[in-house]
């Protein structure tokens, strides 16, 4: 069927040594307009152990109805041109690859999926141990030679203990839902996050990568909110610094068009069974910062200041700037998607990977982000392995990050052209990419 449409269109059949490409089922409209069917069975390759007593969390993904016969031809006649346009040099981000998750699990070593505890524990005292002797050692000193580089080097550990309770949230620290949940809370608690709060939206994020409504992280703006932000948001939103001091306000308030907060336990963000762990989250997030009035009055509020305070707002400046290079600033434009065009594939697959040179290593290479938004539970000290495995499967839809020197100094100006050009996608289609807000994108400062 589908070599007799090609020879009509006057394209040559494929030859037998390509592979058939694997998108999933097709439906034709009457538009014509390929939409892909989904059920709501959970892929069982993709289970996120997030689970606390009898409770689990996985990752909710939509798989395919099996292939009908019409929907095999459709679904040949698709990869077979989309492998003619890639041979001739052209190629569409917002295809549907011709390759499942499975073929990306089935490349990743077995071992890259193995947690280690007592490895996962290591990290955390090697940068505990880092924190206190930074803080000491300022302390000691207190010179204002040193205080610049103290801030610059503490927000760093600070954003390295955030990136491993991020593990902790995923399960990919150890299999050991308390010592995770133990673990998290300690280290996020810290630096004044609310662990099961982030948790939980961040698991969202996760199962909803790349949707345009549902994505909770950095995700864009559809045309009609964005018109009716008021100047000085709008402003804020798309002006270096202010998107990068953005989090703590995000956990109170969610982004535009969203409601509810990351510390109220009847947000629209949690489920009724989730209230106690919210509640819980909340808790210790009022302890640490009872403590820190506590050393304020201890040591004087400029010391906090110093020691806590700057570190504190530089972390929050490392989170902004790497979780939306993660999703923005790519040189070429990635779609987003609606309705039946998104899958937990394709929005993963939008993702990107950083280089941060130097600090790669100190915060647990979260700068490899495509494997680990497609496969969370892969511990970070196997994601780099198991990212050069997996790129041979993924080809051109593996986008590699440009080469960063000792310090990231060339994702700025990534980051202030993406604010510049990225302010809104439109409010129909099922695959839309950024617009430019002409008067936003002149005035834009960087």
């Amino acid at each position: 069927m589908a070599s007799w449409v090609l020879s009509e269109c006057g394209l040559k059949p494929l030859p037998q040594f390509f592979a058939r490409p694997r998108t999933g089922a097709v439906l034709r409209t009457n538009s014509s307009k390929p939409r892909f069917l989904q059920t709501s069975k959970t892929v069982t390759d993709l289970r996120q152990p997030f689970s606390f007593g009898e409770r689990s969390w996985r990752v909710k993904v939509s798989a395919p109805y099996r292939v009908g016969e019409e929907e095999k031809g459709n679904e040949e006649i698709k990869g077979a041109i989309g492998i003619i346009e890639e041979k001739e040099g052209k190629f569409d981000p917002g295809a549907p690859p011709p390759f499942k998750l499975s073929d990306i699990r089935a490349a990743i070593p077995k071992h890259c999926w193995v947690k280690d505890p007592w490895k996962s524990m290591s990290y955390v005292v090697r940068d505990v141990a880092v924190v206190f002797g930074l803080a000491a050692a300022a302390a000691y000193l207190n010179n204002w030679v040193v205080w610049p580089l103290y801030w610059a080097a503490q927000g760093t550990m600070f954003w390295a203990l955030f990136v491993l309770g991020h593990d902790c949230g995923h399960g990919s620290f150890s299999n050991n839902p308390k010592l995770n949940s133990v673990v998290g809370h300690l280290l996020h608690s810290s630096i004044l996050v609310p662990y099961h709060g982030w948790r939980i939206s961040h698991r969202t994020h996760h199962q909803n990568h790349g949707h345009v409504e549902n994505d909770e992280s950095w995700h864009p703006l559809p045309e009609k909110i964005f018109r009716n932000l008021d100047n000085i948001t709008r402003k804020l939103r798309f002006t270096v610094p202010f998107p990068m001091l953005a989090y703590p306000f995000y956990l109170w308030n969610r982004s535009p068009g969203k409601t509810g907060s990351h510390f109220h336990p009847d947000s629209d963000l949690f489920l009724p069974n989730e209230r106690k762990d919210v509640i819980t989250s909340t808790i210790c997030w009022t302890a640490m910062a009872a403590l820190l009035v506590g050393l304020s009055f201890v040591m004087g509020p400029i010391q906090l200041l110093k020691l806590y305070g700057i570190p504190y707002w530089g972390f929050v400046m490392w989170l902004d700037f790497v979780t939306y290079l993660h999703h923005h600033g790519h040189e070429e434009k990635l779609p987003w998607y609606r309705g039946n065009e998104w899958s937990y594939l394709r929005g993963g697959l939008t993702t990107l990977d950083r280089d941060y040179g130097w600090i790669n290593n100190i915060h647990h290479d979260i700068g490899t982000h495509v494997i680990h938004h497609l496969f969370p539970q892969i511990p970070h000290y196997h994601l780099t392995e198991a990212t050069e495995a997996a790129k041979p499967v993924l080809g051109k839809y593996y986008r590699e990050p440009e080469k960063s020197g000792p310090l990231p100094f060339h994702l700025i100006g990534s980051l202030v052209r993406s604010l510049r050009k990225d302010h809104y996608v439109s409010d129909t289609g099922d695959v839309v990419y950024y617009q430019t807000d002409r008067q936003l994108s002149g005035s834009t400062s960087g």
